[in-house]
């Protein structure tokens, strides 16, 4: 929820016109016991406006009469996919909560969670995993997982983070960089269950290398963080590069003028909250790798103490960055690596026993 709230989701729909880029995950973490929505105003993070759409909501939890309860919940903000988390690897979640890419070492509740899910709302459902956990590891074993998920429940969608996660008490972000990247993985589920649906996440940072991936015959392709940490690079390129329509051609100063009315708009919304800080973080990587970068987050640091409003913060902060910076729009997409997926197809894993099987059988 510290990542994708509906103050990025504004972000996002002033950058790029066209949805279904990235999954926008707002989760919804459910403990073993109390239902969370007795310590927190929902509203604050399910809210969103009618522009915003597609937009996917991710729940996560090993309780299935909470799973019940949120999915009713969602039903009233009009969400497009309800998603399920069978990835995270964080202590707090695949540890002590039991759950995240914990799952995966359960299939069977997995696709139970899924259909009382899918029971209680009327839109898709989803599931994102990772290829694996610790030493069950094998391809086998993961195709073991979609094939009980998608079999014993209605999932037919898959988002795939082709790494393994370890739970061995490294951090979530060593989770995101230490455990190699086995993209023929994703492609030899392509090959082995043609009736599912998967969408290839990890590594992708570009929109060039989203469309490596479409060439390589990717069904969709999430961009996780990247999407945060350099938006006017990542998102201002999607229009055009993935979907061929116009961009909106505008500036940087013209987006940060347009977020300025929304977010003095929301601030203090919810009692004390937002605070400037809160509307103010999605904006914070939209200068990346530009001239006075540097010196708008430090300047920014400083604005946070005393700032009130946007407005002000925005008048304290942008003195930092170059006008050639502030009023041009987006340039051409960084080239990214390319051929990050061309070796993919020749180190495919034979295929699954169980859908060979399936064939003889037909």
């Amino acid at each position: 929820m510290e990542w994708y709230q509906n103050y990025y989701l504004v972000t996002h729909y002033l950058l790029l016109a066209m949805g279904w880029v990235l999954i926008y995950l707002i989760v919804l973490f459910l403990e073993n016991s109390d239902f969370i929505f007795v310590w927190f105003d929902q509203d604050r993070f399910l809210a969103y406006t009618p522009e915003q759409h597609p937009i996917v909501l991710q729940i996560g939890g090993s309780n299935l009469d909470n799973l019940a309860k949120a999915t009713q919940l969602a039903n009233a903000y009009g969400y497009d996919e309800i998603n399920f988390n069978c990835g995270c690897p964080s202590p707090k979640v695949a540890g002590h909560g039991c759950f995240g890419v914990r799952l995966m070492l359960d299939p069977k509740f997995t696709a139970d969670a899924m259909s009382v899910i899918a029971v209680n709302t009327d839109i898709p459902v989803s599931v994102k995993c990772r290829i694996g956990v610790d030493d069950h590891d094998s391809y086998n074993e993961l195709c073991d997982f979609i094939y009980t998920v998608s079999s014993q429940s209605p999932t037919r969608h898959f988002i795939i983070h082709s790494r393994k996660a370890l739970l061995n008490g490294i951090s979530p972000a060593d989770n995101r960089k230490i455990p190699p990247l086995k993209y023929e993985y994703y492609f030899a589920l392509l090959r082995d269950f043609p009736y599912l649906r998967f969408t290839i996440n990890g590594g992708i940072k570009t929109v060039n290398e989203v469309n490596a991936a479409r060439r390589e015959g990717a069904h969709g392709v999430m961009v996780g963080r990247e999407a945060y940490n350099s938006p006017w690079y990542t998102l201002g390129h999607v229009d055009t590069e993935v979907y061929g329509t116009s961009c909106s051609g505008l500036s940087r100063r013209q987006v940060l003028a347009q977020y300025q009315i929304y977010g003095d708009s929301v601030l203090g919304k919810y009692g004390h909250k937002p605070k400037v800080r809160d509307v103010v973080k999605p904006l914070l990587g939209l200068f990346h790798s530009e001239p006075g970068n540097g010196l708008w987050k430090r300047k920014a640091d400083a604005a946070f103490r005393n700032s009130t409003t946007v407005k002000s913060f925005l008048e304290e902060t942008l003195v930092a960055i170059p006008d050639s910076v502030l009023d041009s729009p987006v340039t051409d997409a960084p080239s990214g690596c390319t051929e990050m997926f061309a070796n993919s197809k020749d180190l495919l894993p034979p295929p699954y026993p169980a859908r060979e099987q399936e064939v003889l059988c037909a």
